[in-house]
């Protein structure tokens, strides 16, 4: 049995980790006869050279429920393409590689370019994006789920946890997202949600009053995990960012569209590792300093549309309300660690919130300067009413490059 509580806003699933992977996977060939099942797997060619993929593809050729594997493969030549094909050829099931930087895709990409509505920045919510229209076209699944392709202790049951909910025919949940702590070789990590997007939302609620949405980001766990689940008609409406804004992106659409009665998370995982991004102090196109900066404008422009004014003054103050939020935070993170034999450097915690708070301001100032900024990716909707056939044709292209040689 697994416990589950109704924390107010969305259903918490927590401690299935109790129920052996296998009886979940047998429940889940059971409900792939009425809800068959897509996994994507948004991924960069240097990561089928990592540590973490191989063992990912290993453990998704044990699992017998999936109708479709769909993989989004950014930065990777002709060469690089074929040697991924050879790479995924080991999985028995249905899959498909979307070479997103082959001459086919990128046809599309320019055709839509034309029409306005081309993603406007590479990234994981462009290979998303892609990966999401290539499941509509296929039309082979009712449920679909994306992971990571870095995550260093992956086993399959991460996955059937994470289906579950939506997978479920007696249950009417829409959209499920993951959740695990952030703990591995003896360390707090998370850092990214534990010092900027926790203390954030707290800052921006005392500023701004406790909104819905508000709340609601607050609710979840780990807000930026890779991981969820999704009934297939939830990517037919829904816009996201390009950009390191992803996971709020797609929370906050799925704020906009369902109400929370169809929303819930779930506990895949008693630990969870992956390649940690560094910092990237000096550098505010990669890293952690690139990532905060996404995130902040991603909650910047959902706040705008829900009413809430920004101004330059505003920013500052968020900035300083933040910053005594995360400070706090850090001596509770530090308490925490003690407690549970962990090691937590409070010297780069404290460098880590410094680096937000100033990209805070930043973002604030991205954010006033740029009113006529397209931030999101067009639905799909929106792309099949200008270009009704660009699905089907998308298809093809993909079945032209994963045929054989």
């Amino acid at each position: 049995m697994s416990d589950f509580h109704q924390n107010g806003i969305i259903t918490d699933f927590h401690n299935l980790t109790r129920r052996p992977v296998e009886a979940l996977e047998d429940d889940l060939v059971r409900f792939a006869a009425q809800r068959p099942m897509s996994l994507i797997l948004p991924s960069l060619y240097s990561e089928l050279e990592g540590p973490a993929l191989a063992n990912i593809v290993d453990e998704l050729a044990r699992v017998p429920y999936l109708a479709e594997i769909v993989i989004g493969l950014d930065r990777a030549d002709r060469d690089q393409f074929d040697r991924a094909r050879a790479f995924f050829s080991r999985l028995p099931q249905r899959h498909r590689i979307l070479w997103n930087d082959g001459p086919g895709l990128r046809a599309l990409d320019a055709e839509l370019e034309a029409q306005g509505l081309a993603p406007q920045q590479p990234g994981k919510g462009r290979n998303v994006w892609y990966c999401a229209g290539y499941v509509q076209a296929s039309g082979r699944s009712e449920a679909v789920a994306l992971h990571d392709c870095d995550i260093l202790t992956y086993d399959r049951g991460m996955l059937a946890r994470l289906f579950y909910p939506v997978a479920h025919p007696y249950f009417n949940y829409e959209f499920c997202k993951g959740y695990y702590p952030r703990i591995a070789d003896g360390r707090l990590n998370g850092r990214v949600s534990r010092l900027m997007v926790t203390p954030l939302l707290r800052a921006l609620k005392q500023m701004f009053g406790p909104l819905p949405y508000l709340e609601y980001l607050d609710c979840f766990r780990y807000p930026l995990s890779g991981e969820f689940a999704m009934r297939t008609e939830v990517l037919d409406g829904i816009r996201i960012p390009a950009d390191w804004g992803l996971e709020i992106g797609v929370l906050s659409e799925v704020h906009r569209h369902y109400t929370t009665r169809r929303l819930c998370q779930v506990d895949l995982a008693d630990s969870y590792d992956h390649k940690h991004q560094p910092v990237s102090e000096e550098d505010a196109s990669g890293g952690l300093n690139r990532m905060s900066l996404d995130i902040a404008k991603a909650l910047y422009r959902k706040l705008a549309t829900q009413g809430v004014t920004f101004s330059a003054e505003g920013f500052r103050t968020l900035k300083a309300t933040y910053y005594r939020m995360a400070l706090d935070l850090i001596e509770a993170y530090d308490h925490d660690a003690r407690m549970n034999g962990l090691s937590l450097d409070r010297h780069s915690e404290e460098r880590a919130v410094e680096l937000f708070a100033t990209n805070l301001l930043e973002a604030g100032g991205v954010f006033l300067d740029n009113p006529g900024e397209r931030p999101f990716i067009p639905s799909w909707n929106r792309v099949r009413a200008a270009i009704p056939d660009l699905l089907p044709r998308m298809a093809e292209v993909v079945e032209a490059d994963n045929a054989p040689d």
